[in-house]
C-alpha cells in the first residue's frame, strides 16, 4: 500500500509534549496517529470520549477547598437547610 504525507497544524507546546508522549510510549507522532486513523475506521467512531475543558486553576483551589472542608468540619460550616444557610449568608 502506498504511503501518504499529511500536514496537520498544532500548536507547537502540544507537539513538543506529544512528541515526549509518543517517545515515553515508544512511538513516533506518525506511528501515534496510524493507530487513532486505523482505530477510528475500524470501529467508524473517534476511539475516545470527547469532553468540555478541565477546570480552570480558581476551579481546581475550589474544589480542593470543598474536599478540605469536608475531612474537616472544623474549617467550614455544613448545613442541611438551605433556607437556614440563606438567612445566614445574606444577614
Amino acid at each position: 500500500m502506498a504511503s501518504t504525507n499529511v500536514n496537520i497544524r498544532m500548536d507547537s507546546e502540544l507537539k513538543q509534549q506529544f512528541e515526549a508522549f509518543c517517545s515515553d510510549m515508544g512511538m513516533t507522532m506518525t506511528t501515534a496517529f496510524n493507530v487513532f486513523a486505523k482505530k477510528t475506521v475500524r470501529e467508524y467512531r473517534i476511539p475516545f470520549e470527547i469532553g468540555g475543558e478541565m477546570p480552570n486553576k480558581e476551579t481546581v483551589e475550589a474544589i480542593k477547598e470543598v474536599q478540605e472542608m469536608k475531612r474537616n468540619p472544623s474549617i467550614g460550616k455544613a448545613y442541611t437547610d438551605v433556607d437556614e444557610m440563606m438567612k445566614e449568608l445574606l444577614d
